[in-house]
């Protein structure tokens, strides 16, 4: 699933114009939110990448915080802008602040080209501090908004992430790291199933995330035991001894 725009590079050297002069003044300086956005269609776990200009360069879907916006606040304005979602599941898993993370000379190159000349120790030339979140969405329903400097967001399998630029692979492996550990330590996984399934559904959740196959008996027997499901009627489907219940996630208050 992929959403382009066209852009010229008239329209990309205003828009990097544009940034260059007003984010001194609304940006805090030298601190940024990274998101790992992850959705689940078709038996598959993935994630929203965003393509960087008119280049075959991806990036996670990332912004600045405002100098009087609090930080989750400034994580969960970023999301809505890339997704067009209000009600994403958010949580803050690790930060990026690596001496050399922020050095990436395709970047450079790439806006010295747009441009023709930018002015030196610019903003995006500077070191940055990443804080990052996963999001856990619905990604049948995301309408991703224009963003300056991207011309393509794109859900991309999880064993089939390319290289991307700055250390965003090493990011999304910490994002999974940490989505694993919280699946089996509270019901996060109703944020990417729809409102009831069955068990059969569930473990095709786990083995994505997971990326290995369990044994159905002791899948069930391993996701029972955490009681965060409530068992409903049977999904009867004309064959009622062979019937599945339905399950949903137990909702912490």
């Amino acid at each position: 699933m992929s959403y382009q725009k066209d852009i010229g590079d008239n329209e990309l050297k205003e828009g990097l114009k544009d940034f260059l002069e007003t984010a001194p003044e609304i940006y805090l300086s030298g601190v940024s939110v990274d998101t790992v956005i992850f959705g689940f269609h078709n038996d598959k776990l993935k994630v929203l990448l965003l393509r960087f200009a008119n280049t075959p360069y991806f990036v996670l879907p990332g912004g600045y915080i405002g100098k009087d916006e609090d930080l989750d606040v400034a994580a969960l304005r970023v999301l809505q802008e890339r997704t067009g979602l209000k009600n994403i599941y958010l949580e803050q898993f690790y930060t990026s602040g690596t001496r050399k993370r922020s050095e990436e000379k395709i970047v450079k190159e790439t806006l010295q080209k747009i441009a023709g000349s930018i002015p030196h120790s610019n903003w995006f030339e500077q070191r940055f501090v990443s804080v990052c979140y996963y999001a856990l969405v619905d990604d049948t329903q995301v309408n991703p908004q224009p963003v300056p400097f991207f011309t393509e967001f794109k859900w991309v399998e999880i064993r089939r992430v390319p290289k991307l630029l700055f250390d965003h692979n090493s990011i999304i492996n910490k994002a999974l790291t940490r989505l694993r550990s919280d699946l089996n330590e509270k019901p996060v996984g109703f944020n990417l199933m729809g409102d009831t399934f069955t068990m059969a559904q569930l473990q095709k959740l786990y083995e994505a995330v997971y990326q290995k196959e369990f044994v159905r008996t002791n899948f069930q027997r391993k996701i029972l035991s955490l009681n965060v499901l409530e068992r409903l009627e049977k999904k009867y489907n004309g064959k009622a001894h062979k019937a599945p219940y339905l399950y949903r996630f137990i909702k912490s208050s």
